[in-house]
């Protein structure tokens, strides 16, 4: 059974998202603040995290940066914050996706069977994707640079992979959050920007000088092969 910890210090909240995700099917753990969360995650690792960004103990970004420290479990960010500034922080620290505040139970189990189906690399295409030494194999959610295995999240893979598939074609945002986040996906254009820095940072060489992810200034990104 697919499990899911529910990290938020609103004991309704917790309640309310507890009782959904059980009646869809899910199993749940639940933690009511940042070191309990932690600590819980060590001892049953779940499938996905529900991560409120304001904890006592330890707040949720940071939380969010230790488990990705370990972990590629998919996160999502529940937040109360409606600044965007405050929302990329999450991403940058690798969740990802957010919700923010108030929301419906609904939209929570949508968005969280929308990530756990790209964990699950269930993409129905059967291809191994290779630009240079990079190669991105679909079936088995794998990418690797010169043979060493590179961790991503499951959002940086899907954008790796749709910028691949295409590889010489400029993607706009907006094409971009189609691909990896999903149609029905309503958020700012930024967040694409905050998976592709951390995406850089793992699969480019000098991330401040990228070869294979560049950017098309009033478009958006296109994935090309490095140049000898």
């Amino acid at each position: 059974m697919t499990r899911i910890l529910i990290v938020d210090d609103e004991r309704k909240i917790v309640q309310g998202l507890s009782a959904y995700f059980r009646q869809a099917g899910f199993d749940i753990t639940v933690a009511y603040d940042g070191q309990e969360a932690l600590n819980l995650f060590e001892r049953e690792p779940p499938d996905l995290v529900l991560l409120d960004l304001m904890l006592p103990e330890i707040d949720g970004i940071e939380v969010c940066r230790r488990l990705r420290n370990d972990s590629n479990v998919p996160i999502i960010m529940l937040t109360a914050r409606v600044d965007e500034t405050d929302m990329l922080v999450g991403l940058e620290m690798g969740a990802d996706d957010y919700i923010t505040k108030p929301f419906s139970p609904r939209e929570v189990l949508a968005r969280a069977r929308a990530v756990l189906r790209r964990t699950s690399g269930s993409l129905n295409t059967t291809h191994v994707l290779r630009g240079g030494p990079l190669v991105v194999n679909l079936d088995k959610h794998s990418v690797q640079i010169d043979g060493t295995e590179i961790d991503l999240t499951p959002t940086e893979f899907d954008l790796l992979a749709a910028l691949m598939r295409h590889a010489g074609r400029p993607l706009s945002r907006n094409q971009l959050m189609d691909a990896a986040l999903g149609g029905a996906y309503e958020g700012y254009e930024r967040t694409i920007d905050a998976h592709i820095k951390n995406l850089r940072r793992k699969i480019e060489p000098d991330p401040a000088r990228p070869v294979f992810i560049v950017t098309v200034f009033g478009v958006g990104y296109k994935f090309q092969e490095p140049h000898d």
